[in-house]
């Protein structure tokens, strides 16, 4: 009988989900801070404080994350032998039991919530273990074999990072009485981008994939309702994300101007650069050697680049505006100097035909 490794447990906490998770969260202790910063008239960063609170949310976020999905793969040991993008989890494959798997998944989640109860705080614990209460009693246990609205209704719990993060930096300054208040807007803008994202982004992959869910039982959307039906929702999501851009994100008075201005502008390049690629998206395309929809594999990938671009680049902004200009042009003027020979040769071509 075959025995599991450190990479199988390992793998149980779905540790590619986790890398995705860890930027936003990252990311928004970063924003949070340079916020701060730029308020008080960019005097005496703190740097090694930011990178404190970073490790101690990168820790506590791997934990209480990793929980929830361990959990996950213990719920669905029934389903997932019979998919073949999990019949490989180990306890699928039944290298790891299920007591076992629970036992792992118990100690990560209430190991990483204590961590934040004690070097964060009680508001950033509590956002962690509502996202693994969350994800395992509403989504993993009702929703997904009940509704096709469960992965947008679940997407509530892997939204919650950015509010983990931002509780986590505010320190002292936030209060478990109502961890609701977390003193701006910010945060909250953060979750609902990723809430609005997390749709087009399942269902991207679960449109090649329909046939698999169908096979178990799992309601989505793609064969519940067609794939026609699918894209009209999911370019209504992406039209939504765009209409972020409409957000006030900064506050002209806190970070200047320019910065506010500059990111709305990216917020706005970003959003229509993966609206077309859900708009792109060719339902009828012949599929490639593993099954998949080219184009709509493509926008799978250009969601992870949107999402995470959506957060590096307020950081980039934030901390400095006219470099961050600089780079885009600089951008820009390596694509466009890629497509002028192209054309050059696509003219010689046709001349000589």
């Amino acid at each position: 009988m075959e025995t599991a490794s450190m990479s199988d447990w390992f793998r149980l906490m779905k540790p590619g989900v986790l890398a995705l998770l860890q930027v936003t969260a990252m990311c928004t202790i970063l924003i949070h801070d340079l916020i701060v910063w730029n308020a008080e008239g960019r005097v005496g960063f703190n740097f090694l404080n930011t990178l404190e609170t970073m490790g101690v949310v990168f820790v506590g976020g791997y934990l209480t994350a990793g929980g929830a999905h361990t959990f996950n793969n213990v719920l669905d040991r029934d389903i997932d032998p019979m998919m073949k993008r999990t019949e490989k989890r180990a306890i699928a494959r039944g290298v790891i039991s299920p007591k076992a798997g629970l036992a792992w998944a118990l100690f990560l989640s209430i190991s990483g919530t204590i961590w934040l109860i004690h070097f964060a705080n009680e508001v950033a614990a509590f956002w962690a273990a509502f996202s693994i209460l969350f994800y395992v009693f509403i989504y993993t246990l009702w929703l997904k074999r009940s509704s096709v609205q469960n992965i947008v209704i679940g997407g509530i719990a892997g939204a919650t990072p950015p509010l983990v993060g931002w509780a986590a930096a505010m320190g002292g300054a936030v209060s478990i009485s109502n961890p609701f208040d977390l003193g701006s807007f910010l945060p909250w803008l953060m979750f609902s981008l990723i809430f609005l994202w997390t749709p087009p982004h399942f269902w991207a992959l679960a449109l090649y994939r329909s046939d698999q869910y169908k096979k178990v039982g799992i309601p989505m959307m793609p064969w519940v309702h067609g794939p026609h039906r699918t894209m009209i929702e999911m370019r209504v999501y992406a039209l939504l994300l765009i209409g972020i851009a409409a957000m006030p994100w900064l506050n002209p008075a806190e970070v200047g101007e320019l910065a506010a201005y500059t990111y709305t502008l990216i917020v706005l390049v970003l959003g229509i650069w993966y609206n077309q690629s859900v708009i792109s998206i060719d339902i009828h395309e012949p599929r490639d050697a593993d099954g998949r929809i080219p184009s709509a594999a493509h926008s799978f990938f250009v969601s992870l680049n949107y999402l995470a671009l959506m957060f590096i680049s307020l950081v980039c902004v934030l901390l400095s505006p006219e470099l961050t200009i600089l780079f885009l042009v600089l951008v820009m003027f390596k694509i466009l100097s890629k497509r002028k020979p192209k054309r050059r040769i696509s003219v010689a071509a046709s001349a000589s035909d």
